[in-house]
């Protein structure tokens, strides 16, 4: 079974929206469709479907999201563009050997206070 899309709270549509396109940028993320009567911006990764929902709501600051990043690179740029797009750091780029010797992640908060991480299990790590 597959998870077909996450809804992510924001206070501020046009400046979650900013952040999130300069912050996933790395990973391939774009805005599919922008319904900005409604206060939404979908996101996905062309050609797929929209797989990250952001909806203007009152319900900020209570999500933690974890994407897969194809090496640790892509977490290390991810990290990169999150802060220069106006994020707060809360894990570094690194391993997390506390989950398992192949996590390598990076965490920072999103201007709602929700925790955005991108993981690359290293398999190299593993056999090390």
């Amino acid at each position: 079974m597959e998870i077909d899309h996450l809804t992510v709270p924001i206070s501020d549509y046009e400046r979650s929206k900013r952040f999130y396109v300069a912050a996933l940028e790395p990973l391939g993320f774009v805005v599919l469709l922008d319904w900005h009567q409604r206060r939404r911006a979908y996101l996905g990764v062309p050609p797929g479907a929209s797989s990250l929902w952001l909806v203007e709501s009152d319900r900020v600051g209570t999500l933690e999201i974890s994407i897969a990043g194809a090496d640790a690179q892509t977490v290390e740029a991810f990290h990169r563009a999150a802060l220069a797009a106006g994020a707060r750091s809360l894990d570094e780029p690194g391993f997390r050997h506390e989950y398992s010797r192949a996590y390598y992640a990076a965490r920072v908060l999103d201007p709602d206070r929700n925790a955005i991480e991108v993981v690359h299990r290293a398999a190299s790590a593993v056999a090390a």
